[in-house]
């Protein structure tokens, strides 16, 4: 916490999406599924195979986001499809296993952005009160275990989970408990959220009131609108200091 926070001055609050925004998620995906498939002898292309888990992901994530499957269930239903898809038959157990190990693959693979360190590093210099959180959608657990492994938990001051509020982006209620437990203990003066996604991240940001950053690391276009007009854009978090510094600063 910054030395403004602790006296409760008003400070900016900067928060962070974490999967592919700050930790490289996807490259720890398509490293954990190769590996995954060679240990099960899977045959198939490691590139189509990488986009299947993914759009799995995608899809059964969703389920579990809007209340149609347990966390565990969408790791199973996971498991089972992509499996399916290479021939490979599983029951409940089996498919809770699969995953198991997976995820060891995958968890060994976790790492950042190589440009999260050094944003973060720059944004405290040129906003030394500027307090950090992170805003996610998954479990708290798993998505402090993330931090702890990355590195980085110490550098957030809350870290805010849509598993344990139960709301999640880009509802505009998961800013507002963000910025709500940031308030405790000294005024907001000013919010930023930088995430990946464009409508989940930062067009969510923008509709709960706070300037809504959207990473987009591949040239991705999107259409406009009233409040994705006022989104900002960069391809890298290198760019974010310059861009927030005159919008945060005093």
């Amino acid at each position: 916490m910054s030395t403004s926070a602790r006296a409760g001055s008003p400070a900016p609050v900067v928060l962070f999406d974490l999967d592919d925004t700050l930790m490289a998620h996807r490259a720890a995906v398509r490293a954990g599924i190769a590996l995954h498939m060679r240990e099960l002898a899977y045959e198939g292309d490691q590139t189509a195979a990488s986009s299947l888990w993914h759009d799995l992901e995608e899809r059964h994530y969703h389920s579990y986001l809007a209340g149609l499957l347990t966390f565990e269930g969408q790791r199973r239903a996971r498991a089972r499809d992509f499996a399916i898809a290479h021939g490979d038959e599983l029951d409940e157990l089996a498919a809770g296993a699969w995953f198991d190990r997976y995820f060891e693959r995958y968890r060994a693979s976790w790492s950042l952005h190589d440009d999260a360190l050094p944003a973060l590093d720059a944004l405290a210099r040129v906003l030394p009160d500027a307090r950090f959180g992170i805003i996610t959608n998954g479990e708290l657990d798993f998505q402090l275990a993330k931090l702890e492994r990355l590195g980085i938990r110490d550098r957030f001051e809350h870290v805010i989970a849509s598993g344990d509020v139960g709301v999640t982006k880009p509802d505009s209620e998961i800013f507002r408990i963000a910025l709500e437990r940031f308030a405790v203990d000294a005024p907001v003066r000013a919010a930023a959220y930088i995430g990946d996604r464009f409508e989940t991240d930062a067009v969510g940001a923008v509709d709960a009131g706070l300037i809504g950053v959207w990473l987009n690391r591949s040239g991705d276009v999107q259409t406009t609108g009233a409040a994705a007009s006022a989104v900002l854009e960069i391809s890298s978090l290198a760019e974010l200091p310059a861009l927030l510094a005159p919008r945060l600063a005093d």
